[in-house]
């Protein structure tokens, strides 16, 4: 087994962190595999992609431009002098936009008759107050937690599918988490009114992003044991890929922007986060629901956040639940 921790301070998972023990160097030959990562074109996606690649995967990097998305599929591909076996696919998906996500997911289907790894990686992050999606959601609670939740359910079928036919624990959905689940996300996780809307702090882009991480990890813990009570043998987990030099920080501002670079790590050591989210033996059915820490590590996020991932049948509170059901409801007209 590799690095299983317990309870991780955010300064746990910012400084002093442990080598990785999943990278491209022994990660494992993916002919035959087939892997979509959102927001592939930059960042902690592109490496993603880029290390799939060369592992000879079928890799479909989604996302909205696709100027941009094949600008990245150039740069992998052209510089090797020695092509891999496998392929790099532009697949248009905007996020913001619900009404287009299942056009996006048929056009996958179309294509491909399994689906190996959903790497749930785009999303949006310190976007100003007042942002707001397609039909007119809070941006970062649609880009970051009803576009991935709607893509996901929509592909259920074929993830369910080919877990069937293949090895267990080995057909993953991996959901982008942050420690600002630890840092900043209020009581629980996620405020939710009596009628189980989330109730959102419009004016506070902070607080926004950090719930719609703790989003993703009740979608991560929700998906699990739905994928369990199925029968359906999908791995489901959350990874905080770390404090990186992406795009992510595009909205943040100069002085925030100086003192943090101190304090931010290349782009590949997150693509190295989520490989072990994707293809770790530490990582089963069993652990469905999990945090996974910088740079490869199991491990848990505050209790109170921990505690809304249990239904009142567990000892929790069943936020989680109520907050699946909410969106389940909201993109119930996309699907």
């Amino acid at each position: 087994m590799g690095s299983v921790i317990g309870r991780q301070s955010p300064l746990g998972q910012s400084f002093f962190i442990p080598k990785p023990t999943l990278t491209e160097k022994n990660l494992p030959d993916l002919t035959g595999k087939v892997c979509i990562v959102t927001g592939g074109n930059a960042g902690v996606g592109f490496e993603v992609c880029r290390i799939l690649y060369g592992r000879n995967a079928t890799v479909y990097l989604a996302g909205r431009s696709e100027d941009k998305c094949r600008k990245a599929i150039s740069s992998i591909v052209e510089p090797l002098a020695t092509k891999p076996t496998g392929s790099l696919k532009f697949l248009k998906l905007d996020l913001a936009d619900l009404s287009s996500i299942k056009s996006s997911a048929d056009e996958f289907l179309g294509q491909e008759k399994r689906l190996d790894w959903l790497c749930n990686n785009a999303g949006v992050m310190l976007a100003p107050a007042g942002s707001k999606g397609t039909q007119n959601h809070e941006l970062h609670m649609v880009t970051n937690c009803l576009g991935p939740w709607l893509f996901t359910r929509l592909l259920h079928p074929i993830l369910s599918s080919t877990a069937g036919t293949s090895a267990p624990n080995t057909v993953r959905v991996s959901w982008a988490g942050s420690v600002v689940i630890d840092l900043y996300s209020p009581k629980k996780g996620i405020p939710l009114n009596s009628n189980g809307v989330p109730d959102l702090p419009l004016s506070n882009p902070q607080t926004l992003y950090a719930i719609s991480k703790a989003g993703n990890l009740f979608y991560a813990s929700e998906y699990g044991k739905l994928c369990t009570e199925q029968n359906a043998r999908v791995v489901s987990t959350c990874f905080n890929p770390g404090n990186l030099k992406t795009e992510l920080q595009r909205y943040v501002g100069p002085v925030r922007s100086f003192f943090q670079n101190f304090m931010l790590h290349p782009a590949i050591l997150g693509a190295y986060t989520e490989l072990y989210s994707g293809f770790s033996p530490d990582v089963t059915t069993e652990n469905n629901g999990c945090y996974i820490a910088p740079w490869g590590r199991i491990g848990r996020v505050r209790p109170d956040v921990q505690q809304s991932c249990k239904g009142a049948e567990e000892g929790g509170n069943g936020i989680a639940k109520a907050f699946w059901d909410w969106s389940e409801k909201e993109c119930k007209p996309y699907m």
